[in-house]
This record gives structure tokens, sequence and C-alpha cells, in this order.
């Protein structure tokens, strides 16, 4: 069972690890730099030695990467789009570095100009990171999105379309965050709706497509289109929902992570609850 929580890199990459390990994590998530901040510190071989043994030792695989929130590749201001495509290039091969399969992103906001035009210059931006990281294993996932503002990737049509108008589709994938889809409109609070959802994203984009799930309950309703994480069965989705993806047949190799806040030991908390529901004793 791939499931994990995204973890900390204060003091080094590989003390993400050495907590996922505490908690019994198979898989976690990690920013690979600050993500509040656009300058990264280089990762030294002897980091990168360390991440590497501790991975190894472990066996936590895989390790996912989510970029940093300044990045905007949907943004009208040019200068803002050339400084978001060359933070997430860095990015990209920072995650090459670390053998890291997955960099995740929210697809990026139009601020103004537009869905459409904020779609294509997603779509823009992706070729030009591509173009200029050269042939990395390391792919992209779009996240699902709530729809927040003017945020794009709130439907899966948005994310099929980045794809579509991409000169690197193979290079693209998704990640489907439970609390954003909710909020986006997506009901996967019964087992009705739920099968509907997932079969209308395997419709819209395809299965074999996804690379990882964010298992979060929402804060706010159905249809809210506002991002706000909670704690698995403590907000309007409801804990029974988590119990239909960690028992999905279909997501078994597909690395499910919590996104949740970590105070009062709360990351044991849920990753308890989701083990229960997916029928697991034990940490793994």
């Amino acid at each position: 069972m791939l499931l994990g929580a995204h973890m900390s890199i204060a003091g080094g990459v590989f003390n993400a690890i050495l907590e996922g390990e505490k908690l019994g994590c198979t898989t976690i998530q990690i920013f690979t730099k600050s993500s509040n901040q656009w300058r990264a510190k280089e990762l030294g071989e002897d980091e990168l030695t360390r991440y590497h043994a501790e991975q190894k030792r472990t066996g936590i695989y895989p390790v996912i990467a989510h970029d940093s929130y300044l990045i905007n590749l949907g943004s009208p201001d040019e200068a803002l789009l050339t400084k978001s495509r060359e933070a997430f290039a860095i990015e990209l091969q920072r995650c090459e570095k670390l053998k890291i399969p997955y960099l995740v992103t929210h697809p990026g906001a139009h601020m103004g100009q537009g869905e459409e035009e904020g779609l294509k210059k997603i779509a823009a931006s992706l070729d030009w990171i591509f173009d200029h990281t050269g042939d990395l294993k390391s792919k992209v996932a779009l996240e699902s999105t709530a729809g927040q503002g003017t945020s794009l990737g709130y439907r899966f049509e948005q994310l099929a379309h980045i794809i579509e108008l991409s000169a690197h589709p193979e290079r693209i994938k998704v990640c489907i965050d439970t609390c954003h889809i909710f909020a986006a409109g997506y009901d996967i609070s019964n087992e009705d709706s739920y099968q509907k959802t997932i079969s209308e994203f395997d419709r819209i984009i395809g299965l074999r497509s996804l690379a990882a799930i964010h298992l979060n309950d929402s804060k706010k309703g159905l249809g809210s289109k506002v991002d706000r994480h909670e704690h698995i069965g403590k907000g309007f989705i409801g804990e029974k929902a988590f119990g239909f993806f960690m028992k999905d047949k279909r997501f078994e190799k597909i690395p499910k992570l919590l996104e949740t806040s970590k105070e009062n030991d709360m990351d044991t908390v849920n990753l308890g609850i989701l083990r229960r529901l997916a029928g697991a004793s034990g940490k793994k």
C-alpha cells in the first residue's frame, strides 16, 4: 500500500525520509526547496548521497515533489512568467537529481486574461520548460485545483486541454486532490457519486495518466471553490469517502498522500484512519 504524507526537508532532504519512516510511510511528498522563496540552495553531493542511501534503506518509494507556491505558469505578467518558468525548470532538474518521478504543480492562474488564454499559456510554459531541461526522466503532474480565484485546472477538461495543447504530452501526468475536486463540484462523498467522478476522470483524462492522489478532507462544502484542507473525517467530504480511495484496486500502485496540518501528531491520527479504512493492520 503506497501511503504517506508531505514531509519537511528541514536540515536536509534526507530528513524527510527519516520522518516518513517514523510514521510507517511507504511513500512521501516533499518540497525540494523552500516553498515560499524563489532562490534554491544547491543540492550538495553529500546531501544527495545521504538522501539516496536513506531511501534505499527504508524502501520509501516513490518520493513525490511539489513545486513552490510562488510559481504561476499561466501568468499574463511577462516578468513573473519568465521567473516562474525558470524556477520550475530548476525544480524539475532537482527532481532528476533526487530521482523523483513526478513534480506536482497547480497548473496556474489566468489573472484576468481569461481561461482559454491561461490554459494556452500554461501549456506553452510547460513546453518551454521541457525544451530547456532536456530529456529528463522526471515528469510533471498537474494537480486538480478547487478553482479558487482565477486558478485553472478545476475541471478535468481543463487538465486534459493543457495536455492536448502541449508538444510533449508524454511528459505530463495528473494528480487528484480530494479536497480540491470536491470544492470544484465533483461529489465523492458517497459510493455512487465517487464511481461517477472516477469514471468521468477516466473518460476525460484516463486513469493511466494518474500519478498521485492527495487525500485531504475539505473545510468547505461541495462546489464552494474554496481550497481549505481538513483532517480526514472532520470535513464535508466525510471519512467514508476515503475508504473508497483506499480500497479501490485501481489505485493500489498510486501514491496516496496526506497534506493536512501536523499539529498534535495529526499525521499519525490521519494515517491510522486511512489504514483502518483500507483494512490494513499495523503501520504498513
